[in-house]
């Protein structure tokens, strides 16, 4: 119930539930972001290290980055972002993590990859713009895969209060209208 200008009035229908989806989905997204944050550090890191330290091509380099930055990922979702989510089946959800992370793994590279190898912006600032670039691209297809097919959702439980009170306000509603036909 509501007070409004004329008193108490109903809610509107659905009103609350799309509001506690978006609620919802508004902190998933900032849970995701923040593992996604820590990841992105994690892969740059890597990268340019990996790039200091090895004579290893620049792709090869970034490919590396992903792989550990995948690892630290997947930690990071499981035991944060998604730690209420299904634990049933570890290893269709690993399988199923491995697999689209290596086509998050192929857009991110491939834009790196079509950068250098494609119009020679191989500089480290320039490929570090483009692997940027790469992990924003597949950071959106990595979102909406973990989130539908990976770390699936617990059916919703309805919760017994709110059933017996919708149970009972019908129960009234209908020995009301059942007094004002006799009546």
């Amino acid at each position: 119930m509501e007070r409004g200008s004329s008193g108490l009035q109903e809610a509107p229908a659905g009103r609350g539930s799309v509001r506690q989806r978006l609620d919802r989905l508004a902190r998933e997204v900032a849970k995701f972001g923040a593992v996604g944050g820590a990841g992105l550090l994690v892969n740059l890191l890597v990268f340019n290290l990996v790039r200091q330290v090895t004579d290893l091509q620049v792709v090869r380099a970034s490919v590396i980055a992903t792989v550990v930055a995948i690892i630290f990922n997947y930690i990071g979702f499981r035991y944060f972002t998604y730690r209420d989510r299904d634990k049933s089946r570890r290893t269709k959800e690993m399988t199923l993590f491995l697999l689209f992370s290596a086509a998050g793994l192929v857009i991110e590279n491939g834009v790196l990859y079509t950068a250098t190898y494609g119009f020679g912006w191989d500089s480290p600032l320039q490929s570090n713009i483009f692997k940027f670039l790469g992990i924003g691209i597949a950071t959106l297809f990595r979102f909406w895969s973990y989130r539908t097919w990976v770390f699936r959702a617990l059916p919703v439980r309805e919760d017994p209060v709110a059933g017996g009170e919708s149970f009972l306000e019908t129960r009234r509603g209908a020995d009301k209208a059942a007094r004002q036909r006799v009546g």
